[in-house]
């Protein structure tokens, strides 16, 4: 049994030797919870043994699931396969467990191996002295044959001179005579995978990926500017910004696809709702933080890295996601102008639709300055990393800033969907998961057309998920008995407010009260087409559309009273009998313990005749080859 252990591997270690996959058994486990110790996801502090010493280390999140279900248990016998040794406060020094693989189940050892002692870190008055350990004839640390050229984690083969991982999962980077510096020894280097909150003194060798326009902010606490970028090595990527001092130093010297040595800063949990970047931490550039360019081009360390979803798996995908997306141009909008009511600010838009080899489509929107540029004659190959996902109108997505949006990019998947686009997906009729807005029925096979009759015999909206469709159809009735309410003036809160009998308004959700308020539509109309009828609601912006009117011009016709109640009544009159392309969404919901089918009118737009009937065409000829 004391020949399973590598002895001796944890003072070699701690020397700052190359240890080549030791086995250490697993003498106890603690979980730090999540909550408590302000992190993203749970970690666990784990204390190892060579069978001589023990040490303190931490488990890579990505192992997590093997504490959890039993895989890895106490007195387990592992072999590191990779890992990092880090220095902490006090000269201390934590092993960051990253990969491994059980020699033995704790649970077949049932003790422990040897008498370990503690281990601490030399000039700490502890620990073998290294020509003890060099004397000793069984202190070998390795149980693997002598390897030159092993593959690491980090990529595939053995990598280039100018970035080769010891065995300890450490890169050594080019010399500091590269970056100009007087000593030729070589810049040690560490994974971008392996970097935790508790080291102090790191650097990484990073390609830039992405990087953002500088930000400006103005509020109570004062003013102040930032960018981010985004880093990548072999073993991952992750997210940076800059504030203030740190954007005067570093932003025009940082150009996307070079190459840098990034060294100290401060890690903290990743906020995923803004970042599709797959790592638990994010860095701050401080005072301390150093990027020194690397003149030499280093080509082990890899170009952007997409992880694309299929457009037919974003219906399944939560709402306000960060993910990667790949397709076709198969269509483009006419560039608008729209006011950002936060800021008051005009920006351009641009809606694309994409479309891929699932024969699905999703609408794409550009702003700015990329929204300006775009050019979607010859059916381009979009590609966008970090897209945000809305529900609104089904699923769309949309380009922000932290995006990286590449035209054409030079990558199989893109050559694929050009291939398949220019053979047969430009004749082949596709399903849209978005409303096409501005397309004024114009969505043919692209949409999920159905009759309400479909719609019910189909029991649509019973799932747990709500289902979308499209028909065409004609306004019935539309109730004006409360189809408005009074909510928050705040632009950012549309909440109901209630009258506190001096003339002012409580909101509730802002805990504020307001002199005024303004006024929302929330109407219910029955709309029908040849096979039955629904009843829909309609929210401020369609409600609007459909009554042509505002929210606000309705209410001061209400407040009036009798002296405006004819003017009031007629116009949800004219609101009737009027032809639509309803795009719908349904789904049983459920209020005050009754389930209820509830119909929602996403958007209605009038009816672009020639599209229309190019869709009856389709039809006709699909019914007339059954």
């Amino acid at each position: 049994m004391n020949n399973l252990l590598s002895r001796g591997a944890i003072a070699a270690i701690f020397r700052g030797e190359n240890v080549s996959c030791p086995v250490l058994q697993l003498l106890a486990c603690k979980k730090m919870n999540a909550a408590a110790s302000g992190k993203a996801v749970d970690r666990y502090r784990l204390m190892l043994s060579d069978g001589e010493h023990t040490c303190t280390a931490m488990l890579a999140t990505q192992l997590n699931e093997m504490v959890s279900t039993g895989e890895l248990d106490v007195k387990a016998a592992m072999k590191l396969k990779n890992y990092s040794c880090n220095p902490i406060a006090n000269d201390r020094r934590v092993i960051v467990v990253l990969d491994l693989d059980i020699v033995k189940k704790g649970s077949e050892i049932g003790v422990s191996i040897g008498d370990p002692t503690p281990m601490r870190a030399p000039g700490q008055g502890g620990g073998p002295a290294p020509a003890q350990q060099q004397s000793r004839p069984d202190s070998t640390v390795s149980h693997d044959p002598p390897q030159t050229a092993r593959p690491t984690s980090y990529g595939t083969g053995a990598a280039p001179a100018s970035a080769t991982p010891n065995k300890q999962g450490t890169f050594y980077g080019q010399s500091n005579s590269a970056m100009g510096g007087s000593t030729t020894s070589p810049k040690k280097v560490q994974p971008i995978s392996s970097l935790t909150p508790y080291q102090n003194r790191w650097t990484i060798k990073a390609r830039v990926t992405n990087k953002t326009a500088i930000r400006t902010w103005s509020n109570a606490r004062g003013e102040g500017k930032l960018f981010s970028m985004d880093l990548l090595d072999q073993s991952g990527e992750i997210r940076c910004t800059a504030f203030k001092d740190m954007v005067d130093k570093y932003y025009e010297m940082i150009e996307i696809g070079k190459v840098y040595f990034v060294s100290r800063g401060t890690l903290k949990p990743a906020n995923r709702q803004y970042t599709s970047i797959n790592n638990d931490y994010e860095l701050t550039f401080n005072n301390d933080t150093m990027v020194e360019p690397c003149v030499e081009e280093d080509v082990s360390i890899p170009a952007v890295q997409f992880d694309f979803k299929s457009i037919s798996h974003l219906e399944d995908t939560p709402e306000d996601s960060m993910i990667d997306v790949i397709g076709v141009c198969k269509s483009t909008s006419d560039l608008t102008a729209v006011t950002i009511k936060s800021s008051n600010r005009e920006v351009n838009k641009r809606s694309l639709q994409l479309v891929d080899d699932s024969q699905k489509e999703v609408s794409l929107t550009l702003w700015g300055k990329e929204a300006e540029d775009f050019d979607g004659s010859g059916n381009p190959v979009i590609a966008v990393k970090g897209a945000r996902l809305s529900g609104f109108g089904g699923r769309s997505l949309s380009v922000l800033q932290n995006s990286i949006f590449q035209v054409n990019p030079d990558i199989p998947k893109a050559h694929h969907l050009k291939g398949w686009f220019d053979s047969e997906g430009h004749s082949q009729d596709s399903q849209s998961i978005s409303t096409r807005q501005g397309s004024g029925g114009g969505g043919g096979a692209n949409t999920n057309w159905m009759t309400f009759h479909d719609v019910h015999a189909q029991n649509l909206g019973q799932g747990e998920k709500p289902d979308y469709f499209t028909v065409k159809g004609t306004i019935l009735f539309v109730r004006k008995e409360n189809c408005m309410y009074m909510a928050c003036p705040s632009a950012e809160c549309n909440k109901k407010v209630s009258e506190n009998g001096d003339g002012s308004y409580r909101c509730e959700k802002c805990s504020k009260d307001y002199e005024n308020f303004k006024y929302r539509l929330l109407l219910s109309a029955n709309v029908a087409d040849s096979t039955d009828n629904q009843w829909a609601t309609c929210f401020q912006e369609t409600a609007e559309q459909l009554l042509l009117k505002s929210a606000q011009e309705l209410g001061s016709l209400k407040d009036q009273g009798e002296a405006t109640e004819k003017e009031f009544n007629q116009v949800f009159q004219d609101a009737c009998f009027i032809d639509y392309m309803f795009r719908m969404r349904i789904k049983m919901e459920t209020y005050n313990e009754e389930a209820r089918l509830k119909c929602t009118c996403v958007s209605a737009q009038p009816i672009n005749v020639r599209d229309y009937t190019n869709k009856l065409i389709k039809d006709i000829r699909l019914m007339a080859s059954a």
